[in-house]
């Protein structure tokens, strides 16, 4: 059975929580002017491989981001790529269109945005061995014990993005939930196409901006942990 087929057999586990919202005026417009070009619906999408050369006009490593929130911290991680194709991802409307904004005020042409699952995303439109890089920073810790099910970083979904990069690419995730970050070190660890770059976390790099959701974590003393694994040779 292949990473696509085990975690579409558990399609309980998705890379998102429905948010409610409405855009602003200005959100709104900026869809209206820029989503055909710059954004694409992942159930829309034909079936197959996405064509990411001919969508950003170039053949250049392909970053996926995994959650892109409000736009803050990718727009500013794909404005310090240039040479890069940033892809990101989310469900959230208002905060795709939101990016939208910020990638028209930085002048960014190395951005494109999927609104959507990654889990089907990578299952279904992401070719193996073709991603340089996936991020995922502060995903849905689900505290709960009772809902740890629900959490995205899980040995299948582990699997299926491992297929998905190439030999030396790297995945990099970061929690500032203490349990969430040994399960993710857990499951990464676990994973044979994967190994660790340091041993244990990696120091938080200096490049990743610190985000609202590690600000307030600071606040009320929670520690952020990074993990950065690679992608072996088969």
């Amino acid at each position: 059975m292949t990473p696509t087929d085990q975690v579409s057999r558990k399609r309980s586990i998705v890379s998102f929580v429905h948010r409610g919202g409405r855009m602003t005026v200005g959100q709104d417009r900026a869809w209206q002017r820029s989503w055909p070009h710059l954004g694409k619906q992942v159930p829309e999408l034909p079936q197959g491989p996405l064509d990411t050369d001919s969508w950003f006009g170039r053949a250049a490593p392909l970053l996926l981001e995994i959650g892109s929130g409000m736009g803050e911290t990718t727009s500013l991680l794909a404005q310090a790529e240039p040479g890069t194709n940033y892809l990101a991802i989310d469900v959230y409307q208002p905060g795709l269109a939101q990016l939208i904004l910020r990638a028209e005020a930085m002048g960014l042409t190395n951005l494109r945005m999927l609104r959507g699952d990654a889990v089907v995303l990578l299952g279904a439109h992401i070719a193996p061995g073709s991603l340089s890089a996936v991020r995922l920073f502060f995903p849905d810790p689900w505290p709960k014990k009772k809902h740890h099910k629900r959490r995205l970083v899980q040995p299948d979904f582990v699997a299926l993005l491992a297929s998905r990069l190439a030999p030396g690419g790297t995945v990099h995730m970061a929690t500032d939930w203490a349990e969430y970050a040994d399960q993710m070190l857990e499951v990464l660890s676990g994973q044979p196409l994967l190994r660790n770059r340091f041993d244990g976390w990696a120091p938080r790099p200096d490049w990743r901006p610190v985000t609202k959701f590690e600000s307030r974590a600071r606040e009320e003393g929670r520690i952020s942990r990074d993990l950065i694994f690679e992608r072996v040779n088969d």
